[in-house]
């Protein structure tokens, strides 16, 4: 034996040790899965605990190395241990792993027990249990291979319990008790063995110590577990209580139970009244042997009908429900029928041992067994008459269901049943129930798709399965493909093998070009795609990949979940993943992934255009490699792609692909802010900045701190995104970039605007001015218009905030930056209501809610729309005001801007007083009130405690009065001015 497991690990005739812990674990885990792929992941976890080094692949080559130089010393083969693109294995024949001898000890004790031979039995546990050496891989600290050993230990246990079984039933009782003595106090919980010990005891003339010992069963779960004994074991207390005569005795054996049926088809659809007519024969007398042969042709469903009748009758012959596929069409030769027979013995727990080489004697053996049994069988795909004979039973309350393509006229006694083709009305059913009730909705075109496919249930599965997993496909569109496209049913019989195989026939049978696709779509690090990302990633024109999916749809190899949409199942992924690791040199797949990023990098700028500032449209830098690829590309693309974008920068960001990583990332994070997409946009920054250090690019990475301020500010880490902007202004001051040592600084201004730090950021805001002035640069200064705007407003200057709007407005208006324009309106409809003049308000708030939803800006959307109702509750029209909030509040709430939100509900709550309900005006201003809190914004803090004074005046001055104060205190320390609030 090579290998031993039962035990400390040990290789080699000699038992010869494993020395280095990490080999040792390394050999553990591959002989638990012996003969199996390992997965280099799970290597990696058994090796470290999961806890690997950052080289822990080349650690783990360099440990298989010297493992096998290990087993060599020890007399095995080097090659015991095989390389596989996804992992390793060990490859051991059955008799050289000591596990391994140990189940097949097992299996054949237990079929001899079922059949009574218990000294056989008996013996072949006993040598499956010399084979430990004790407790299994014992010193081995890997979690991962301790929980192996544990469910090796675990078998050892029930193969032991099996074994005293057998041994109490051929009376060996004085040899158990202290056996089962020792063993019961080293598993004082295991219920099974405490029974044998106390059925020993009993056996062997001690009833009371076998009472003691239920007492100790009973105290040890009530302290361990904190519940009563089982009711097997209350049960034998029970009777050795009562002096029970029958625990003298062995109980009576009966057949093994076989439930060997297939699964059923839970879609099984027509044939009704062949159905019924089947069962029916069947259940008229159980006592009756019954025979009935169903032939059609291929895909007619003949398997489907004998399964699903066989289990319908299943509870007329419960003892045995057998299945075997006689292989009479298909690619294999058709089974012998001796074989069969095996195949069939084997199924009602028959041991190899016993089934005799002689045909006949074999035919007798199994009639011999049925004799005792009801039972039905399903005989499948046979060839001939002269296959079937043999296997008959030749006794009553049997069933007997046998399925070919030829008539077995020959058969005698059998009554045949041709397998009709679906009815239309039949088809479309089962079109309908693989598909679902969208076919019903289109009753030409389903009809058109059911006479395309012949009425062949196999065809029409395969036909509804493509609708089932095209959502996006209509009915009719189907139907016009199945006219044109090539044949189909060939490629897809594939789908009846294991999964594996399938794939590899699938894949076998496609075109080198449609491989090679194939293959490097397992690269594509995100979950859905579009032909131009396979066109990229292939480098292949886009005619080609639309062609190739569609190929690669047909055969199952990718899913089309919605049209135009693609993906790959996760086996199926791991599948091509592997294939491309094997097949493609390093340096094609990298530049793969760098095509992907190119497409991708292009794409997003092209798509973002209308919501990137002015500044970030350089981030794309040269021209696209598949300028092609990018036709009708816009926002839509973007919103389907959002997380596939910040999966491409993770994986670029690691890959070698540093630059196009924190482009991506610079491109997509407004359209992420915008849309509140929190999580894709700290996750796709943080691996920009990550990208652009290990770049050693300092102008990047200040790009990616002045983006990140942005992203923390949104979650309310305020803090956090200063510390962003200070690091960014350290690298644009050292790199002695004034254009960007404005925009950092500028950016701080804005931050301590919305702190409420005003003075603070009126000084960031006007330093900002004059480092643009110094260069001239006319957008630098008109970056910081907006806010030093908001800052006027806020300090009361009127005059001073709608010059500097009114600027920000021309600068971007000539420039046509639709995105800043609808920003510069809203800001003045924002003064105007300060202002009083609510009507030109209403105008200028209007015009802003319309281009900010044209430019995808949905926080100012928002700002604008509840403006828009400030100024509508002025001018009277209470209802509308509360409609115009409301809408802004839910806009908010989906983008996760929780400062924007508090604004919102002040001024809901506001509005809601003017209209009288004043406990639920007090309800928002409280929302507002913790949501400012919990944010840090100062400003609607004391915009919520001032709404709060108001609704308490009369109610509770004294209360109002607190709240007022401290309204004014912060509007103090911020330097807002409060005269003209709109509360």
């Amino acid at each position: 034996m090579r290998f031993r497991v039962l035990g400390p690990l040990a290789v080699g005739v000699g038992d010869a040790p494993v020395t280095a812990a990490r080999d040792r674990a390394l050999l553990a885990t591959l002989l638990l899965r012996a003969g199996r792929v390992v997965p280099v992941d799970d290597l990696i976890d058994a090796m470290w605990d999961e806890r690997p080094p950052a080289t822990a692949r080349g650690q783990l080559q360099s440990c298989v190395s010297r493992l096998r130089r290990t087993l060599v010393a020890a007399g095995i083969p080097d090659d015991a241990i095989v390389t596989d693109p996804a992992g390793y294995l060990v490859r051991v024949e059955p008799d050289e792993l000591d596990a391994a001898v140990f189940e097949q000890t097992v299996v054949r004790a237990r079929e001899a027990a079922a059949a009574e031979r218990w000294v056989e039995a008996r013996d072949e546990y006993r040598v499956a249990l010399t084979l430990w050496r004790g407790p299994a891989l014992s010193g081995i600290a890997s979690r991962a291979v301790q929980r192996g050993a544990a469910t090796l230990d675990e078998q050892r246990l029930r193969a032991a319990e099996d074994r005293f079984d057998v041994e109490l039933r051929l009376g060996t009782v004085p040899e158990l008790v202290s056996e089962l003595s020792e063993l019961v106090d080293q598993h004082p919980l295991r219920e099974r063995l405490r029974a044998q010990l106390m059925l020993a005891q009993y056996r062997a003339g001690r009833p009371a110590d076998a009472l003691t010992e239920y007492e100790r069963a009973r105290r040890a779960l009530d302290d361990e577990l904190g519940v009563p004994p089982g009711p097997a074991l209350r049960d034998l207390h029970r009777r050795i209580l009562g002096n029970d005569p029958a625990l003298a005795e062995p109980p009576r054996s009966v057949p093994p139970l076989a439930r060997c049926l297939p699964r059923g088809l839970a879609d099984f659809t027509g044939r009704s009244d062949l159905v019924s007519r089947l069962v029916e024969v069947a259940r008229v007398d159980p006592e009756k042997p019954v025979m009935h042969v169903i032939d059609g042709m291929a895909g007619s469903g003949k398997t489907s009908l004998a399964v699903h009748v066989a289990h319908l009758v299943a509870s007329a012959y419960p003892d045995a429900q057998l299945f075997v596929d006689l292989h009479g069409h298909s690619e294999r030769d058709p089974l012998e029928s001796a074989t069969a027979l095996v195949t069939l013995l084997r199924q009602l727990g028959v041991p190899g041992e016993r089934i005799p080489a002689d045909l006949d004697e074999r035919v007798a053996l199994w009639r011999s067994e049925l004799a005792r049994r009801r039972a039905v069988v399903v005989l499948d795909n046979a060839a001939s008459t002269a296959q079937v004979a043999p296997l008959l039973p030749a006794t009553a309350h049997c069933l007997t269901l046998v399925t070919s393509r030829r008539r077995l006229v020959g058969l005698d006694g059998a009554q045949p049943e041709s397998m009709p083709l679906l009815s239309a009305r039949e088809g479309v059913d089962l079109l309908a129930r693989v598909a679902g009730d969208r076919v019903h909705a289109e009753p030409d075109a389903a009809a058109e798709v059911v006479r395309r496919c012949g009425y062949l249930p196999l065809a029409i599965r395969l036909a509804g399965a493509r609708l089932a997993h095209r959502p996006g496909w209509r009915v009719a569109h189907l139907a016009g493909r199945l006219g044109v496209e090539r044949p189909v049913l060939p490629e897809l019989v594939a789908e009846d093998r294991t999964v594996a195989s399938a794939f590899a026939l699938s894949y076998g049978q496609l075109g080198e070009p449609a491989q090679r696709v194939f293959r490097l779509l397992g690269l594509y690090p995100g979950e859905r795609f579009d032909a131009t990302a396979a066109a990229a990633l292939a480098g292949v024109p886009l005619p080609v990949a639309q062609d190739v999916l569609d190929e690669l749809v047909d055969r199952h190899l990718v899913d089309e979940p919605a049209a135009g949409r693609f993906r790959l199942h996760d086996l199926i992924r791991e599948y091509a993943s592997d294939l491309a690791a094997v097949a493609e040199p390093e340096g094609e797949r990298h530049a793969a992934i760098e095509r992907l990023c190119d497409h991708y990098l292009h794409a997003a700028s092209a798509a973002s255009r209308s919501l990137m500032a002015p500044s970030a449209r350089g981030l794309a830098g040269g021209e696209p490699q598949r300028p092609d690829l990018l036709a009708g590309i816009d926002l839509t693309w973007l919103e389907a792609e959002r997380a596939n974008l910040a999966v491409l920068v993770h994986l670029a960001a690691r890959a070698g692909h540093e630059d196009y990583a924190w482009r991506i990332a610079g491109t997509v994070w407004r359209f992420y802010f915008l849309r509140g997409y929190s999580d894709h946009l700290m996750d796709s920054l943080r691996d920009g900045l990550m990208a652009a250090d290990r770049l050693g690019d300092g102008d990047a990475a200040a790009t990616m701190h002045n983006y990140l301020a942005a992203g923390c500010f949104r979650t309310d880490r305020a803090q956090e995104a200063i510390e962003h902007l200070r690091a960014a202004l350290v690298l644009r001051e050292r790199a002695g970039d004034l254009r960007g040592v404005g925009i950092s600084v500028a950016n701080l201004g804005v931050t301590h605007v919305q702190l409420g730090r005003l003075d603070e950021a009126e000084s960031y805001l006007r330093r900002a001015m004059d480092i643009w002035r110094r260069f001239r640069a006319d957008r630098g200064v008109a970056f910081p218009l907006a806010e030093l705007g908001l800052v006027a407003m806020l300090r009361g200057r009127y005059a001073e905030a709608l010059h500097c709007h009114r600027r920000h407005l021309l600068f971007y208006a000539e420039r046509h930056a639709d995105f800043q324009v609808g920003a510069a309106l809203g800001n003045l409809g924002q003064v105007r209501i300060r202002l009083g003049q609510y009507a030109i308000a209403r105008r200028l708030l209007t015009a802003a809610v319309r281009i900010h939803r044209r430019t995808e800006n949905r926080s100012g959307e928002a700002e604008a729309r509840s403006g828009l109702g400030v100024a509508t509750r002025e001018l009277g029209r209470l209802d509308e005001a509360e409609r115009l909030h409301r809408e802004a509040v839910a806009i908010m709430q989906g983008i996760g801007e929780r400062r924007g939100e508090a604004a919102i509900r002040n001024d809901l709550a506001v509005t809601l007083a003017a209209k009288g309900d004043r406990e639920q005006a007090v309800a928002e201003h409280w929302a507002a009130h913790a949501i400012a809190t919990q944010v840090t914004s100062p400003y609607e803090q004391a915009r919520a405690l001032d709404g709060l004074a108001a609704c308490l005046r009369d109610k509770d001055p004294g209360q109002a009065r607190r709240h007022a104060d401290r309204a004014f205190a912060i509007y103090r320390q911020t330097g807002v001015y409060r005269a003209g609030e709109d509360g």
